[in-house]
């Protein structure tokens, strides 16, 4: 059963009589008053044998627990910048149930963190802090070489769902009488579960009644001098029973991405970016037709659910990948973030619409309730009814995207379609329907929507998966309008029942529909006679330019949705056929799942901390 909402407080800014940052909630300072920098050397980098534990590692990662403003973080950033034999690569999580607003954080950092090189590594978090949403939050720094994954919450919810091998533990809570969750039996042994085979643990906190937690909890400890006037600080390590099994990941190798649309890019981008060789095979090419080829306009907007459901949970996670995955991006490749006003399907439902967000809490600056004027004012169209506004909606091109992420990542595009897979050496190769060889690596991922199932199928591997075996296939279509028939078009993303997009040069494309058994995608008058009425049901009042537009004489684009039941994607490794991965089923939702699926997939190969929590990686496992 899945942990009861409970929305994210933010943390309150307020200081004690000597001037030192405290927490009104728990009636505690963050930090030791003799200095927080000096604590986290002496306490969490020397406490766990640091740097010298993590030369001649390739990768090492640390857990926290408390992040506050991120002076642990910071220290240790800077340390891993300092050493030269420094592993190539730091992975640090960390988890906090009252995260600061960006306003406060970028304030305290610039009040407590002035001294170089720190005021420089705080003001590059602080650019790069996220919107006060639950969940885990990705930040990369150092070109991917030092990551943050930043969980906002309940500490005892997110450790049950932390997926990452730790080499080594910082206890940083408030002390254990002022916030005694966070010290809590069952949240230091979820943790221990999680250590690697030497992991070492670190905390300034130095009970009695801690130190036998602790050790109930699988972890050794002893006393060491502590730091700031305190006689004693807990050190540890972890012992090796009761410890999950850890795959420790692979060094950088050849891998086989089986599709170029949504899913395969997104792939092969965030494999490139971990020194990955990828060859993407791509049917379309091979037929001269690229997928998404003439696809100009697409909108990615987050869902929003009272209970914040899986659905929720992975939208709003996938839109904040891709955010941070292609806005530096070339030219129109890049998203423009330009909001999206999402209408109310029906009259009269702003007052659930208004509690879900009460219930919600989420920050209004990332989504809110608007009325019918305000819907129109963002829009600069008369709109027919109001909704809510998410600022982050994004409007992408997806031929420009695809092109651009393939591009980036150094992919070998090789032209041809896969029927099956067979097992060859440590890895698999890749044949055409012909019996012939297209090409072979370590690992394969099945990206091909539809396709994959009959890959499967004709290798001997679909019958341990039901749900994949159910996939199938629907057609939609998207209609071009001229941007003059709808008075410029609007300002915003319009969507609702179906979408209006703005003018992306030749015109704005609306859409869309699900057309289920059909033989071909292709552009019809049907379709477009749906298209256009779902688009001007969005808006308010007489448009007779749009009004005199002739279904079936308008450029626009069709094409296929691979859908599975429950409409949630499947992404994972098959656990009956190690190497061959899975990525299909995106429904509607590809721009949605494209970044965060790549990163999942990469990142359980690397070996680093998953970006998602493992009851939505478990939801979504190929099965």
């Amino acid at each position: 059963m899945s942990a009861p909402y409970v929305p994210l407080m933010p943390a309150e800014v307020g200081f004690n009589a000597d001037g030192k940052l405290y927490s009104p909630l728990y009636g505690d300072v963050y930090h030791c008053p003799a200095g927080a920098a000096g604590q986290a050397e002496h306490v969490f980098l020397h406490g766990n044998g640091l740097p010298g534990r993590w030369r001649g590692r390739k990768r090492f990662t640390v857990c926290e627990t408390g992040f506050g403003m991120g002076l642990n973080f910071l220290t240790l950033w800077k340390a891993w910048r300092d050493d030269p034999q420094r592993p190539a690569a730091l992975h640090v999580v960390s988890m906090e149930a009252h995260p600061f607003t960006q306003e406060d954080l970028s304030a305290l950092l610039a009040r407590e963190a002035a001294a170089a090189p720190l005021a420089e590594l705080g003001q590059r978090l602080a650019a790069q802090w996220p919107a006060l949403l639950p969940g885990l939050h990705r930040l990369e720094f150092e070109n991917g070489a030092v990551t943050l994954t930043l969980g906002f919450g309940d500490a005892q919810v997110l450790a049950a769902r932390l997926s990452a091998r730790i080499d080594a533990f910082f206890l940083d809570g408030f002390a254990p009488e002022r916030n005694p969750r966070m010290w809590a039996p069952q949240l230091l042994q979820n943790l221990a579960t999680r250590a690697a085979p030497d992991a070492t643990m670190a905390t300034w906190a130095c009970t009695g009644e801690l130190r036998q937690t602790l050790q109930d909890a699988g972890f050794d400890v002893r006393r060491e001098a502590g730091y700031g006037g305190k006689w004693h600080m807990t050190v540890g390590t972890v012992r090796a029973e009761g410890r999950m099994a850890a795959v420790p990941g692979l060094d950088a190798a050849h891998a086989v991405v089986v599709g170029a649309g949504l899913a395969g890019a997104g792939i092969a981008q965030a494999l490139a970016g971990r020194g990955w060789r990828v060859t993407v095979l791509d049917a379309g090419r091979a037929l001269g037709a690229p997928a998404h080829a003439g696809h100009l306009a697409a909108a990615l907007t987050p869902v929003v659910a009272r209970d914040d459901n899986a659905r929720a949970r992975l939208s709003r996670a996938g839109s904040q990948r891709a955010l941070a995955r292609w806005q530096g991006l070339p030219g129109d490749a890049a998203p423009r973030v330009c909001g999206t006003v999402q209408v109310e399907r029906d009259a009269g439902k702003s007052a659930a619409l208004a509690s879900t967000l009460e219930t919600l809490a989420f920050p209004p600056s990332w989504v809110r309730q608007v009325d019918r004027d305000e819907a129109s004012a963002l829009a600069g169209l008369p709109l027919a009814r109001g909704g809510v506004f998410f600022s982050e909606g994004m409007l992408v091109q997806p031929n420009r995207l695809i092109d651009a992420l393939l591009e980036t990542s150094g992919a070998t595009l090789l032209p041809g379609k896969a029927a099956r897979v067979e097992p060859v050496g440590q890895g698999w190769r890749v044949m055409d329907e012909q019996g012939a060889e297209l090409v072979q690596a370590q690992v394969v991922i099945l990206a091909n929507a539809v396709g994959a199932r009959g890959m499967l199928a004709d290798s001997g591997l679909l019958d341990p998966l039901p749900r994949v075996a159910q996939m199938h296939a629907l057609t939609g279509e998207v209609t071009l309008v001229p941007a003059a028939a709808l008075s410029g078009g609007p300002r915003c993303i319009v969507g609702g029942e179906g979408y209006l997009l703005p003018d992306v040069g030749p015109g704005c494309v609306v859409g869309s529909t699900y057309v289920h058994d059909a033989a071909e995608a292709r552009v019809s008058a049907d379709g477009q006679r749906v298209t256009l009425a779902k688009a001007a049901g969005l808006l308010s009042g007489h448009f007779p330019d749009f009004d005199a537009l002739v279904p079936g004489s308008l450029p626009g684009w069709a094409g296929w949705r691979a859908v599975l039941p429950g409409r949630l994607p499947a992404v994972g490794e098959l656990p009956h056929a190690r190497g061959v991965w899975l990525a299909v089923g995106y429904a509607s939702r590809g721009l949605s799942w494209s970044a965060l699926m790549g990163d999942l997939i990469a990142a359980r190969l690397a070996g680093e901390p998953s970006p998602l929590e493992t009851d939505l990686a478990q939801l979504i496992s190929p099965r």
